[in-house]
């Protein structure tokens, strides 16, 4: 005896229904296939039993259910694998970051392949060599002056392509990263209300939700972010899903960036209003700030203490400069400070090695002195000072030193640096020139010493302490100290490559798990074809069995003997 009020036939009807409607999600998860950003779907199904418990029951009394019920429509997502997704991403993105601005350092400090600062020191220190077996000629003179001003030239290029380099990252930082950063957390609040409206209709907004989980990912290589799914009840029996996002910061504090359908920076629970990020620079470190939110004592509220993400390795690449500064990482500050600490030392060094000696009286006017001649009747060296002959102490003679810097402050309010040197204007005029020789005889140069100007060919090579802010970052040459430069940006930039290429493969790793689990596989919805159609077969089946039956009981039931 089957079943009264055709109940079979519910059950027979809700299983075509139900395998129907699991062959349109698989329609749609094929159709979809390319579609980027897609997250495979699936039919939510329960077994239907709208019966009630009878007071009285025996065991003869069986139960059955009346059939599947349709619940919903699901996407497949494992939340573990989005946010270690989103982690690898942020700190992919701060790697990036430095690899980019390491690539961009390496057109000024790399000179495999052409002519720069270390040819030029090479051609200076062999016209200084000339000068040296042509005592007093004014041409060899020449020559050094403009092998002089070749450097310079390629010190302040170098300097304002650094500054270039700076002032572009900065520009592009706040017109593309700041505005785009701004633009998705705008998006995903507005998403979050398209999706809540969609679920208090009925819909589940699937494909809202795949376009909300794209912008997360994105916004996952600008900061280290979580997002926690919670449920709203709106009505008896109805809830929808309500989306916040929050970042965490460098010291482990948690922030809000969107709750709902708001977004912003720090103050979303008490602001309304879309909080914009923007740039500030002062004494050259760029900082990020949070519209016009303050902070408990009324100052703006930076964005500066970040673990990861494309923000922070593009703060860190403007702002930190390793050893000089304390930090962690080699900047555009690093290299500009080395830059600058080697035309310093450079300019003083030969300032200091262009001086003359000079006799003098106690008045001031230039004298014939007195010499004090050895056993052999030549000048005796005084022991005081090698590059002095020794005066007749008895003659009221002083020996002073007078400057003659080679190299002027364009600013003189600051110190040299690449971009603050110049050739002398007394060098430049002609009033005088490179000091050949400070040994005096009867107060004139000699005419033949020349130990000066050697000693200025050996400077070129003499080993010096580089430092910059107290810290000393190398001990050579001029010229291996630029090259030392070189080799540190060199080594840094493979270090971030190599380090870039681990995290995408990481990535790469985690990205397949979580395509494994959310991307669509034809070889599985495949049998996913096979499937609903066997099963809407069957149902079907059911259904012409149960019709069989239900004939059989009303007309081939009592007929017997008519």
């Amino acid at each position: 005896m089957i079943r009264s009020t055709f109940a079979g036939f519910t059950t027979a009807q809700l299983a075509m229904a139900t395998s129907q409607r699991a062959l349109d999600v698989t329609g749609q998860n094929i159709a979809n296939i390319n579609t980027p950003g897609y997250t495979r779907q699936r039919l939510d199904i329960a077994s239907l039993n709208t019966q009630k418990g009878d007071f009285y029951n025996s065991n003869s009394t069986i139960k059955v259910g009346y059939g599947v019920e349709m619940t919903g429509v699901s996407q497949l997502r494992d939340p573990f694998l989005d946010a270690q997704y989103r982690s690898q991403i942020s700190k992919l993105g701060t790697t990036d970051a430095h690899a980019a601005g390491y690539e961009q350092l390496a057109t000024i400090f790399d000179e495999a392949t052409m002519d720069g600062v270390r040819a030029a020191f090479i051609s200076l220190s062999s016209s200084m060599s000339t000068l040296s077996t042509q005592a007093g000629n004014k041409e060899h003179d020449t020559a050094v002056r403009s092998n002089m001003q070749v450097l310079l030239n390629l010190f302040r290029e170098n300097s304002i392509r650094l500054q270039d380099i700076r002032e572009d990252m900065q520009v592009g930082f706040e017109s593309t990263d700041i505005k785009d950063l701004n633009g998705i957390l705008e998006n995903i609040a507005q998403l979050n209300t398209s999706i809540k409206n969609s679920q208090i209709l009925g819909n589940p907004a699937l494909e809202l939700q795949d376009q909300r989980n794209s912008l997360l990912d994105e916004l996952g290589s600008y900061l280290p972010i979580t997002a926690k799914y919670t449920e709203q009840t709106i009505g008896p029996g109805q809830t929808v899903e309500i989306l916040n996002v929050n970042f965490t910061d460098g010291e482990g504090q948690v922030h809000t960036l969107v709750s709902d359908g708001r977004f912003g920076f720090f103050d979303t629970d008490v602001n309304s209003q879309p909080v914009s990020l923007t740039l500030t620079t002062a004494n050259s470190i760029t900082k990020v700030i949070a519209g016009n939110v303050k902070d408990s004592n009324g100052n703006d509220q930076y964005i500066d203490l970040l673990g990861s993400g494309t923000i922070k390795g593009t703060l860190d690449f403007l702002n930190k400069s390793g050893d000089f500064d304390g930090s962690d990482f080699k900047g555009l500050g690093y290299y500009e400070k080395a830059l600058n600490s080697l035309v310093k030392k450079f300019a003083e060094e030969f300032n200091n090695a262009n001086k003359a000696v000079v006799t003098k009286h106690p008045d001031g006017t230039a004298i014939e002195g007195e010499l004090i001649l050895d056993a052999d009747g030549k000048p005796q060296l005084d022991p005081a000072d090698s590059n002095k002959y020794q005066v007749n102490a008895a003659n009221p003679l002083q020996t002073v030193y007078v400057d003659r810097p080679l190299f002027e402050k364009r600013d003189p309010t600051r110190d040299f640096a690449a971009d603050n040197i110049k050739i002398a204007e007394g060098w430049l005029n002609g009033d005088y020139g490179i000091t050949i020789s400070n040994k005096t005889i009867n107060g004139a140069t000699g005419s033949t010493a020349d130990e000066n100007i050697m000693n200025m060919v050996k400077l070129l090579d003499k080993s010096l302490d580089f430092e910059s802010n107290g810290i000393k970052f190398y001990t050579g040459s001029f010229h291996d100290c630029f090259a030392n430069i070189e080799n540190t940006l060199g080594i840094d930039a493979k270090s971030a490559n190599t380090l870039l290429e681990n995290q995408i493969s990481v990535l790469n790793q985690t990205s397949n798990s979580r395509d494994g689990v959310s991307g669509v596989q034809l070889d599985e919805e495949g049998m996913n074809l096979l499937h609903y159609n066997q099963s809407y077969n069957a149902a079907a089946r059911l259904m012409t069995t149960l019709d069989e039956a239900l004939d059989k009981l009303i007309n081939g039931t009592g007929v017997v003997g008519r």
